[in-house]
């Protein structure tokens, strides 16, 4: 397959982009290798696809990133990555950034075009900061599980934390006991994920407040006995 010389940043095979989309991306291609020393290039196939000219052709090496995007698959997107890039972004990075741009809702939704731009934009951010443990931003999906697993979390704490006994107020020790549970549904799974991915305080104070609600409800839920026979 003849590909165009010199060689372009951007190989629009699927026509999946405008000319001034391919434009602008590929000038942002050019300042980001400018400024980081990392490359990035895009294709985007169908019924034509180079196969392993690219890596000739761009001159692919351990601090390249080469982005698919060829909708004939289950997810957009594929990357083929550089040794040196798995240092400043890992394994997890990739999957992560593939399920949330490249599936099919997300296409079906925006369209392919703006998963590319997007793709292309969150990769530009990461190798600009000098890398990313976790995709940045915080999908409306995702925030919404992060507050369902606080609230879950206040589930486990107000119940642990009920008094057994009339002079109890709180429970500290059985609400200790449990807070592997009540910390890993809140800290690990309602707190963590939003202050990784976002600056934004909003959705960190509604978990919050989400967590202390649902403490606060189930606390104050009175718990049924079970009625003993009279002998």
């Amino acid at each position: 397959m003849d590909l165009p010389q010199p060689a372009l940043p951007v190989l629009d095979l699927a026509n999946q982009l405008t000319s001034t989309q391919e434009a602008q991306l590929a000038q942002q291609l050019h300042k980001l290798e400018q400024d980081t020393g990392w490359k990035l290039r895009v294709l985007t196939q169908f019924d034509q696809t180079p196969g392993r000219q690219v890596k000739d052709y761009w001159g692919l090496n351990e601090r390249s990133v080469l982005m698919v995007a060829d909708p004939r698959g289950g997810n957009l997107l594929a990357f083929n990555v550089g040794d040196a890039v798995r240092e400043v972004l890992p394994r997890t990075f990739w999957i992560e950034l593939q399920s949330r741009f490249g599936n099919q809702f997300y296409v079906r939704e925006h369209g392919t075009h703006r998963a590319i731009m997007e793709t292309v934009n969150t990769l530009d951010r990461c190798f600009h900061q000098g890398g990313c443990r976790v995709v940045p931003g915080l999908p409306q999906e995702q925030w919404i599980l992060t507050l369902v697993t606080s609230i879950l979390g206040g589930f486990v704490f107000g119940f642990a934390g009920k008094p057994r006994h009339a002079e109890e107020l709180f429970n500290w020790r059985w609400a200790l006991l449990i807070s592997p549970l009540w910390f890993i549904l809140f800290g690990a799974f309602g707190i963590g994920p939003v202050v990784t991915r976002t600056t934004d305080w909003l959705p960190l104070f509604r978990n919050v407040m989400g967590f202390a609600a649902g403490a606060l409800l189930i606390y104050l839920a009175p718990i049924s006995r079970p009625v003993q026979d009279p002998q």
